[in-house]
């Protein structure tokens, strides 16, 4: 397997490199955002780890830069900023993962293989759709009654999720594991504040709603009005 790390400091990222090789992981490093967006657009990765405070743009920026690239490779952000608010950031601007620093080589290890393994495991139909609402994996374009929905990729992985599972109730537990990653703190709101934003969109003009909660047990997406 190998990785990408992108990090300013060269002891932490000397420390990374010898802790992922003991995992048996290649990994190259870059040392700013712009050779961190070249080695990125290049393909060759199984995985990204991102300081968010680098040379050049910040970690967030080039995460959305690497996406707005069609580049979905698999990215950690991995910083020493820890609030809800950068969390947030981190998955809007397109992470898969968000780790702490300071933090074990073992959890990273696990978070790496996590991925890699969700990564494997997805399957999404190509073009999925519920009533009025489309979907397209490949174009990663939403839109409902016709009319194209901007959504955040946390917000696109929300849907696609949903949209997989029409008719089945997804507990706020499962959600976390499978789009923020199986570590998540499901304490905070940040699951209804994405959920919120994602019903408010694909509602906007339109008196159906789609995601409905079930009290106590999570959410659905189906054909039903009724909360």
């Amino acid at each position: 397997m190998r990785i990408l790390l992108v990090e300013d400091n060269p002891k932490i990222a000397a420390f990374v490199k010898i802790g992922m090789e003991r995992c048996n992981y290649l990994i190259d490093n870059a040392y700013d955002s712009a050779m961190g967006e070249k080695l990125a657009l290049s393909g060759k990765y199984d995985v990204i780890i991102l300081d968010v405070i680098i040379p050049g743009i910040s970690g967030f920026e080039l995460c959305k830069k690497i996406r707005n690239n069609n580049n979905f490779t698999p990215i950690i952000m991995l910083t020493s900023l820890d609030s809800v608010e950068d969390k947030v950031t981190g998955f809007d601007s397109g992470a898969d993962d968000y780790l702490v620093k300071p933090f074990s080589f073992q959890e990273l290890c696990a978070r790496i293989k996590a991925l890699v393994r969700r990564t494997k495991d997805a399957i999404v139909t190509p073009e999925m759709k519920v009533l009025d609402l489309e979907l397209d994996s490949i174009s990663k374009k939403v839109k409902r009654n016709n009319k194209e929905i901007f959504l955040t990729p946390t917000e696109y992985k929300l849907l696609e999720l949903f949209m997989s599972n029409k008719n089945k109730v997804l507990s706020r537990i499962l959600l976390a594991e499978k789009v923020w990653g199986y570590s998540f703190n499901t304490g905070t709101n940040v699951i209804d504040v994405h959920i919120n934003s994602l019903r408010n969109k694909i509602n906007k003009d339109s008196g159906h709603k789609l995601i409905n909660t079930k009290k106590g047990f999570g959410y659905v997406l189906n054909d039903d009005e009724q909360e």
